[in-house]
């Protein structure tokens, strides 16, 4: 657990600052590595890939509504079309649902708690990233009120899509 903890930490402040300070692409890689050294630990590594792929398309998904209405806005990332949310933020989905069968693991048959979280900690670590300057809520409330009715529906999706692994 502490392995995944930690790595998630790491590829989190990657993405971030690198997304912050133009060099996006340091932490795609950081992150990458984080999340090839999770699927090799892993009990079933197709598995787990697949539920990786499943939170980074939802993501993609999730962060271009807001980002296409422009109540999120994210620095331009080379090689990257502009219509998309960065790579990553991309990755930082995959690098979530690391976590679901790990250190999140405890949160799986909660579904009230689940919700909570995710709609506290999903717009809270949004807010993180602006004020590191990684992107910009450029309509703050709308965004923050989408992102915490997002999360907090996303959140026990994913895990009930983790916890499938065990049936």
């Amino acid at each position: 657990m502490l392995f995944n903890l930690v790595g998630f930490q790491i590829g989190w402040f990657s993405c971030v600052l690198g997304g912050a300070n133009q060099l996006p692409w340091i932490g795609v890689l950081i992150a990458s590595v984080v999340l090839l050294a999770h699927v090799a630990r892993s009990d079933d590594p197709v598995f787990e890939c697949k539920l990786l792929f499943t939170a980074l398309i939802i993501g993609l998904i999730f962060d271009g509504i807001p980002q296409s209405l422009g109540w999120i806005t994210f620095g331009h990332v080379n090689f990257w079309p502009d219509i998309l949310p960065p790579p990553w933020m991309v990755v930082l989905w995959a690098l979530f649902a690391s976590t679901l069968n790990i250190s999140l693991a405890w949160l799986q048959n909660k579904k009230f708690l689940a919700i909570l979280i995710g709609a506290i900690s999903g717009p809270l670590s949004y807010w993180s990233g602006a004020r590191l300057g990684a992107l910009s809520l450029t309509h703050e409330t709308a965004a923050l009120i989408y992102l915490a009715i997002g999360w907090g529906l996303i959140v026990p999706v994913l895990l009930k899509i983790a916890a499938s692994k065990q049936k």
